[in-house]
């Protein structure tokens, strides 16, 4: 930038002060600022996004503390899917002119996940992106539960790939397979099979009836192994952590 400006003065002198306004404002907007990787969770049920028992909420919690800038994360309930979609939007117009060019959009780096309801929120957030022409890292559901209205199975072609998470016990319990939409453009990392009948995991902190009503699917929120997994998914889109210290 620092070398365009002489130019810029140059231009001034010859084409006159409404050519180099020009040429400014082009120079300006090829060097624009570039928007922050985009990182959206998505809750199930009723539960609150600021609600810490719950995985995807500490997950979140973690990348902030990694991430000071460069990159934006933040948690939903799965019923303020348009209220996400709109704060999406917002992140990616870096000239705040209220307008997605195609640059903008092509720079999009946006990553989604969820549980339950929230799975299902996921790949309809997904979708919705697609209507605007914006891409999409990765998606990530977990039991994913499909929500009156939505297409949890279906993996729209803007998303460049898709993991799920399941497990098939209990009166709710996750969506077994998911697919590509087009798998050219698609890549389905896998349907992640977990058996808590077999394998129980301790889940602290959840209402009692909540355990006893959908004990496996709750197992699968609070199961270390599987948010290992989720996290080390997501990481693989940011940029390198600033180390600590």
């Amino acid at each position: 930038m620092a070398r365009l400006i002489p130019a810029l003065f140059f231009l001034f002198a010859v084409l006159g002060s409404g050519a180099a306004v020009a040429a400014l404002a082009d120079a300006t907007e090829t060097t624009s600022a570039a928007p922050p990787v985009i990182v959206i969770g998505f809750m199930g049920g009723r539960v609150r996004h600021d609600n810490l028992v719950h995985s995807g909420v500490q997950l979140a919690a973690h990348l902030r503390t990694d991430y000071a800038s460069g990159v934006h994360v933040e948690v939903f309930e799965n019923r303020r899917g348009n209220e996400a979609h709109e704060e999406i939007l917002r992140l990616l117009d870096t000239k705040h002119d209220g307008q997605l060019t195609q640059e903008e959009k092509r720079n999009a780096r946006i990553v989604i996940y969820g549980t339950s309801w929230g799975a299902s929120e996921t790949v309809t957030l997904a979708r919705e992106l697609e209507k605007d022409g914006i891409p999409v890292l990765l998606t990530i559901q977990v039991d994913s539960v499909a929500k009156i209205g939505e297409d949890d199975t279906v993996i729209p072609g803007n998303v460049v790939e898709a993991a799920n998470f399941y497990q098939p016990s209990g009166v709710l319990h996750g969506r077994r397979e998911i697919r590509a939409a087009d798998a050219a453009h698609t890549r389905i990392l896998g349907n992640f099979r977990s058996d808590y009948q077999a394998n129980p995991v301790k889940c602290e902190g959840y209402p009692w009836y909540a355990s006893l009503l959908w004990k496996e699917h709750i197992e699968i929120e609070c199961d270390p192994k599987i948010w290992s997994q989720v996290e080390s998914l997501i990481r693989s889109k940011l940029p390198p952590a600033a180390r600590r210290g």
